[in-house]
């Protein structure tokens, strides 16, 4: 089982290299980019446009039309295009109600919707401190690990988390970083003046991947290996000091 594994949480991101079912621990990634981040810029772009949202709901608006409108567009350039041509057939409406006066207010979701998801792929539009794309974080993640896993872990790149939800997230990912490796093939071959075979890049969407991680700890705590290495803290006070002693879960049927 070797792969890599892409977790796009609302908390946090993690590239976690997997090779025959051990993970690569020197060579596991973080960035400081999630699906609150979306939220957030997704709000903050509103905010800028003049949608008249009630500010104790502009948190909650951002997240809804996040996870309703939202998705990951091939070439952001073209996309505001589109949308400037026709406005109509791009442009959401969110409606809600004023929790001090029940009065009903609407609001449009335009560029937002492909904005927000842009962020994983040109970070400089949101952070000025973090601008390395999530395409390249991962290829730096491959070329860290074992030479000889490398194929294997571009071939197996598995999404997790609803942040990789957005529709075409998978494609956009796949291709980006197909294009880096191309890059990097041609390169070689032009230096060295060899052959090298093309790298086959493959992200991986699946059915279960909003609640992959949930998931997957489900399924270890059913297994009976589980309770041998599973420890739970517990705590004493003894003559006014706190220790901690690790005692071992027993089943319970």
């Amino acid at each position: 089982m070797t792969g890599v594994v892409v977790d796009v949480g609302d908390g946090a991101t993690h590239i976690v290299p997997v090779a025959d079912g051990y993970v690569i621990g020197n060579s596991i990634s973080s960035i400081p980019l999630t699906g609150k981040d979306v939220t957030q810029f997704i709000q903050q772009l509103m905010k800028e446009r003049g949608e008249h949202i009630p500010p104790e709901e502009s948190f909650d608006v951002a997240r809804r039309a996040k996870e309703m409108y939202c998705y990951t567009c091939s070439d952001i350039v073209k996309e505001f295009n589109k949308h400037d041509r026709e406005p109509s057939k791009y442009i959401k409406r969110l409606t809600g109600i004023k929790p001090k006066t029940g009065a009903p207010y609407t609001c449009d979701i335009g560029y937002e919707r492909f904005l927000g998801p842009e962020i994983f792929f040109h970070p400089e539009i949101y952070n000025n401190d973090f601008t390395t794309p999530l395409q390249d974080v991962i290829d730096k993640c491959i070329q860290s690990s074992p030479i000889d896993t490398r194929r294997a872990l571009y071939k197996n790149i598995v999404l997790s988390g609803g942040s990789t939800m957005f529709k075409d997230f998978h494609r956009r990912l796949q291709r980006d970083l197909k294009k880096i490796v191309d890059v990097r093939v041609r390169a070689s071959n032009a230096r060295l003046g060899g052959d090298a075979q093309p790298v086959e890049v493959n992200v991986v969407s699946h059915p279960i991947q909003r609640y992959a991680v949930w998931f997957g700890g489900s399924v270890l705590a059913s297994t009976a290996e589980f309770y041998e290495f599973c420890f739970s803290p517990c705590k004493k006070k003894i003559t006014s000091k706190w220790y901690f002693r690790a005692e071992v879960i027993t089943r319970l049927d």
